[in-house]
């Protein structure tokens, strides 16, 4: 099992504004920059894994024939703005 105390440093290069932002903000919350990064990596690798994960559930679904006509989905996204909207499509 990995320790999870150990650490690694990561270097990137980004825009100035981007730089001062992270100083903003870690001056407002009191907090390093290294702990700002950490936290905006952390959220950006974890919605990505998330979306990837959303991705392969998907092409699954289209694999096993698990899909919904585009006309349908048109027609009932059609329907939302009038007085009589049509049932979700299943």
């Amino acid at each position: 099992m990995a320790n999870p105390a150990k650490t690694r440093s990561v270097t990137a290069h980004v825009p100035e504004a981007l730089a001062q932002k992270v100083d903003l903000m870690a001056e407002r919350l009191e907090r390093s920059k290294n702990w700002i990064v950490k936290q905006a990596l952390s959220a950006w690798i974890d919605q990505e894994e998330e979306r990837s994960r959303l991705t392969r559930e998907a092409l699954a679904d289209v694999d096993a024939g698990r899909v919904i006509d585009h006309q349908a989905v048109q027609a009932w996204a059609d329907s939302l703005g009038t007085d009589t909207p049509l049932p979700v499509p299943r």
